[in-house]
């Protein structure tokens, strides 16, 4: 992207001072004079002073001012993504009580420790920072949290009180005895969720279908109210996504979090600046502290009755809850679920192509029986050279005999006036209802009533 043009654009835009001619016609050695002077750090080493510069850069906010708002805890100005950087590069403990100490020296400090000797007045930056963060992150968590027990929750309920599901389990049941029977499987009480997926294995003799199709073919046909179950099951794929493990530890924190708060709320000294608003916006004004403790606790019943309700399903369903996680059995069962319903759709797929098939089948087997019949009705009546009057005879009695001379259409009359000869030798010898003409305009002997 580097460009002349660029540049020039930028020079035009942010350019903070515009030289005069006399300023353009110094020496250099003026020019030299005039650059700033390069501070050598004191405290902090140079990375730590590096990445806090870069911090610094993207406020453009007077040090002071940076303070004030830490002070008045000015959420219209702190962000989570600011204070999370904030406290990332601020100094340790000990820089900022070493700072603190060189206020005198403020104009020979370089900018990353001039903000130190700034910030190092706030009593107990780090904790009030943390609060303040966690202040600022706390609907999060609670929207992280909450969802996923609900989830879960319902889940639970969903399985115990879906009947349709029970069924479908005491048709697999029943399916799986009776393809079982005689060997060490047959007669069995039940078996584990796990198993559901495993349904899919198992393939017809012709390979066209497995047993999982056949049990979405036999429920869509014979017991259509069990596939009910699939609509039962809402939460079971919102479940599947939840851990168990992670879920516990975000509340553990929260409540560490809270704790730590009140703590600090506890043993905070009175204010020593006008500006400072801590304690107030922490508990006086806004509640903030006891909204958390009461938000939590709520979340905390929540999360009990959460796993009483998945220790019951254990029971219900006869498995280990602590061998066998949430995540893992809601995830078996909505598999298990998307497959079925993956089945009945396969399932018709396949019913329309056979009809399909079937129709086609039908179709060609009646044009073969069309062409068939067409074939036999359209015989006609083989007429031989003008000399062969004994052929024609012969042709005639086997067309008047089998009916076909009756079906012939009539030609169309020749135009003009053609001349007709009646023999009479043919006459005496057709029926009364039939002569024989000869056409002189085409030379071929003809029938007529």
């Amino acid at each position: 992207f580097e460009s002349n043009e660029l540049f020039a654009k930028l020079t035009l835009a942010f350019s903070s001072q515009i030289k005069t001619k006399k300023d353009q016609e110094a020496p250099d050695d003026k020019k030299a004079t005039t650059k700033k002077k390069v501070k050598e750090l004191k405290v902090l080493d140079s990375k730590s002073a590096q990445n806090l510069s870069i911090f610094l850069g993207s406020f453009r906010l007077p040090y002071k001012e940076i303070k004030n708002v830490i002070l008045e805890v000015n959420e219209s100005v702190l962000t989570e993504s600011m204070l999370q950087n904030l406290v990332k590069q601020l100094p340790e403990d000990s820089q900022l009580s070493v700072l603190g100490e060189l206020k005198d020296e403020y104009d020979d400090l370089a900018e990353p420790e001039q903000f130190g000797v700034v910030i190092s007045t706030v009593s107990k930056l780090r904790p009030r920072l943390n609060s303040i963060l966690f202040k600022l992150q706390f609907e999060e968590q609670v929207n992280n949290v909450k969802p996923d027990i609900v989830s879960v929750t319902a889940a639970c309920e969903e399985l115990h009180n879906s009947s349709n599901f029970s069924k479908l389990l005491e048709l697999i049941l029943l399916v799986g005895n009776y393809m079982n029977s005689g060997s060490r499987n047959g007669a069995a009480f039940g078996f584990s969720i796990s198993y559901l997926c495993k349904l899919r294995d198992t393939k017809s003799s012709d390979q066209k279908m497995t047993l999982l199709h056949f049990l979405a073919e036999i429920c869509m046909e014979q017991y259509p109210e069990v596939m009910r179950f699939i609509d039962e099951l809402i939460h079971v794929e919102k479940a599947s996504r939840v851990s168990a493990e992670t879920l516990q530890k975000n509340l553990e924190q929260m409540s560490k979090q809270i704790t730590g708060l009140e703590k600090e709320l506890e043993a905070f000294p009175p204010p020593s600046d006008d500006k400072d608003k801590f304690v107030e916006k922490m508990t006086i004004s806004f509640y903030f502290a006891k909204m958390a403790r009461e938000q939590y606790d709520k979340l905390a019943l929540m999360h009990t009755n959460m796993e009483k309700q998945y220790e019951d399903l254990g029971t219900y369903f006869v498995f280990d809850p602590k061998k066998i996680s949430i995540e893992e059995f809601f995830g078996d069962l909505n598999n298990f679920r998307t497959m079925f319903q993956q089945a009945v759709k396969e399932n018709q797929k396949r019913k329309e192509a056979e009809e399909k098939l079937r129709r086609a089948k039908l179709a060609k087997e009646k044009a073969e029986k069309e062409k068939e019949e067409k074939k036999k009705n359209s015989q006609m009546i083989g007429i031989g050279a003008e000399g062969d009057e004994t052929g024609i005879m012969d042709g005639l009695m086997e067309a008047l005999q089998s009916g076909a001379a009756f079906r012939r259409k009539r030609p169309p009359r020749q135009m003009g006036k053609p001349l007709f000869y009646a023999t009479s030798r043919w006459h005496r010898k057709c029926t009364p209802f039939f002569v024989t003409f000869w056409d002189a305009g085409s030379s071929k002997y003809l029938i007529n009533s």
